[in-house]
């Protein structure tokens, strides 16, 4: 009886102590991610509105869609050091407002959304193909349609760009960040949305800027495509 009390309170201070630990790890990632996050407005005060003078939410993002382990890689990642983001991105239709980092590297994936290397910058001419998470910021993909808007805020301008196709493709094609007659907005991320392990297609959505914007009469709602597949570079999972 006395060895069971005995291994009862060992047992207690144990738990005891791993709860202080991770209570202290939490505090601590806490103070680093509100520091970053701080740096980041600093640095981009005139990204921090919309284009009406609405405040735009990229300090808490909605992780209602997001998987655990997604969300705690994004607060893992506040505390590192990278470069600034380039631009923020809106789509009203989700409510997702999230910074766009150059590159599709794991440190910019856990942290926003990633500019494909390659493709036309904000505010050029061409197609910008943009890469997210499917269980982070672009799990809402799921969600949107043809005709729903999405906003490209840079600190000089914002442009509003149009849904007018979604597609499914294989994970190697490239057609998909081609340019076409018009500025363009392209969406990555991984498909099925819900998929134990590596996801074995890509999820595409295409917008076009919104004074050229036309709507596909051939694209209701997400189809495959036929060619041959999508860039590993923004191998979105």
């Amino acid at each position: 009886m006395q060895r069971l009390r005995r291994l009862e309170r060992v047992l207690l201070v144990l738990g005891v102590l791993m709860l202080a630990l991770y209570v202290a790890a939490r505090i601590h990632q806490a103070v680093l991610s509100r520091a970053e996050v701080q740096r980041f407005t600093a640095g981009h005060l005139v990204l921090t509105s919309g284009p009406h003078g609405e405040a735009l939410n990229t300090e808490n993002p909605d992780f209602s869609l997001w998987s655990q382990r997604r969300i705690k890689d994004y607060e893992e990642r506040l505390a590192a050091q990278f470069a600034p983001a380039i631009a923020i991105l809106r789509i009203p239709k989700i409510h997702v407002e999230v910074p766009v980092l150059e590159g599709t590297d794991e440190l910019s994936l856990n942290r926003g959304v990633g500019h494909v290397v390659g493709t036309a910058n904000p505010g050029e001419n061409g197609n910008m193909a943009i890469a997210g998470h499917r269980d982070g910021f672009f799990r809402g993909l799921k969600d949107v349609g043809l005709g729903d808007t999405i906003e490209m805020v840079m600190p000089a301008q914002t442009e509003t760009y149009i849904i007018d196709r979604i597609t499914i493709v294989e994970p190697s094609d490239v057609s998909v960040l081609k340019a076409g007659l018009h500025t363009s907005l392209t969406l990555v991320t991984c498909y099925p949305f819900y998929f134990v392990g590596s996801a074995p297609k890509r999820y595409i959505v295409r917008a076009s800027i919104a004074d050229s914007a036309r709507s596909d009469p051939h694209a209701i709602g997400p189809q495959r495509s036929e060619a041959g597949g999508f860039d590993q570079q923004a191998n979105a999972r």
